[in-house]
């Protein structure tokens, strides 16, 4: 396993994946620099180590990350790299980029960044989540998901609420059933859009009164 994340161009792809849709082969050997031969063979690896989940649609191959387990690995593994080991930005591209995922961005199925902060420190401090005891959803924070038409699937195995630590804040966000949930209502919803090919989303203006008016966040916070 460790062999398998720890190849260069094989993280790069994993890292891409974190925002939880299926790639095709070809976009991601461009977003790794290499040739197509080459990403087919990282993804042959990838597949059968049980990280990437395989779909064929006509002539197009896409691949995902397997599962949540699998994206939880990967950004776990992300927020252990110390600030000052990463590299500087190349161009103004590069340094736009990483501040748009430093400012808004999925992780996998839920949100992170300072907007994924904000809302988990908004929640903690209304009493809808509590991180002293683990991350764990109060029963007014149920019930607030249900107010604010939220839905909040029960089935499966996956913790309702689980503490995810962000890489670019150096603190836990919240992820689980709940944190997913509330990043596919902020999408559908029109709260939160995606920026250019990445991760990294941005607040709306409906975003940001919806989360003034339920959550109290200033709109400064999500800029």
């Amino acid at each position: 396993m460790a062999g398998l994340i720890a190849d260069e161009t094989r993280a790069a792809c994993l890292l891409a994946l974190l925002d939880g849709r299926a790639w095709t082969a070809g976009e991601l050997a461009r977003h790794a620099g290499v040739a197509a031969s080459t990403l087919s063979e990282h993804l042959g690896k990838l597949v059968a180590g049980g990280l990437l989940a395989e779909e064929r649609q006509g002539r197009h191959r896409y691949v995902r990350l397997a599962d949540a387990r699998v994206a939880q690995l990967v950004e776990d593994l992300a927020a252990q790299v110390a600030p000052e080991t990463l590299r500087r930005p190349r161009n103004l591209r590069e340094a736009s980029a990483g501040s748009a995922m430093a400012r808004g961005r999925t992780c996998y199925d839920h949100l992170a960044g300072r907007l994924g902060i904000a809302v988990t420190d908004a929640l903690t401090g209304r009493g809808l989540l509590r991180q002293d005891t683990g991350f764990a959803l109060t029963d007014a924070g149920v019930t607030w998901f249900d107010e604010a038409g939220i839905a909040l699937p029960r089935t499966g195995r996956r913790p309702l609420a689980r503490a995810c630590l962000d890489w670019t804040e150096r603190r836990p966000h919240l992820a689980g059933v709940a944190g997913a949930a509330l990043c596919r209502h902020a999408l559908d919803a029109g709260w939160c859009v995606r920026v250019g090919s990445e991760r990294a989303v941005k607040v709306t203006p409906p975003g940001e009164r919806a989360l003034s008016e339920l959550l109290g966040i200033e709109p400064a916070l999500l800029r």
